[in-house]
């Protein structure tokens, strides 16, 4: 009985605890809203470089998901940052340097890792490492993230190996790669929060 009660109340801390290191700074509609991004982008890849191989056609893609990774950036942490000026105070700025520190090197790292690929000519590897490192960032936050978001996370983890080491690897560079991924992935992680928040 006594057992059963320390149990119980070990649980309750730990929910507690779980509760007060969500970071409610992300915004649910900057998420869809950048995940929405994503599809267009494709859109405008499917017009200019469907699947690119010339010199050409690789620069219009890495373009195109720059623009749409800036975007991105802007949209989320912009909103973050709109949270943290209306949030003023301790807690706010804690929950926004614990949520910066835990996805900031594998925004970091994907930025090197971009360069590095682009300059020995490794575009096919692009797609596979930005969703690994997204993956990989969104695993680091999953504390102050909605639970299901794993769901999100191993779906990045599964296309990040799918494209870079399968025999799909050879379309990695299609138009229909990153709003899959990217599109898909951010509107889902977008409901997620918006689910966790709904009274």
């Amino acid at each position: 009985m006594e057992i059963e009660r320390a149990l119980s109340d070990l649980a309750e801390v730990r929910d507690r605890l779980v509760r007060a290191q969500r970071f409610d700074g992300y915004s649910a509609i900057a998420a869809v809203t950048s995940g929405a991004g994503a599809l267009i982008a494709g859109y405008v890849q499917a017009r200019v470089a469907p699947l690119p191989a010339s010199e050409g056609t690789l620069r219009a893609y890495v373009a195109i998901w720059m623009i749409c990774l800036a975007v991105a950036l802007v949209l989320n942490y912009g909103a973050v940052a709109l949270w943290v000026l209306k949030h003023r105070g301790p807690a706010a700025a804690s929950g926004f340097r614990t949520a910066a520190r835990s996805i900031a090197p594998s925004v970091l790292l994907g930025g090197l890792l971009t360069v590095a690929l682009i300059d020995r000519g490794a575009y096919a590897l692009l797609p596979g490492t930005w969703f690994a490192l997204y993956s990989l960032g969104l695993f680091a936050s999953r504390d102050a993230i909605p639970r299901l978001t794993v769901l999100v996370t191993l779906g990045f983890a599964v296309l990040a190996a799918l494209f870079l080491v399968s025999p799909l690897q050879h379309v990695a560079l299609a138009w229909w790669v990153m709003p899959i991924g990217f599109g898909l992935g951010q509107v889902a992680v977008g409901t997620l929060i918006w689910t966790e928040r709904a009274p």
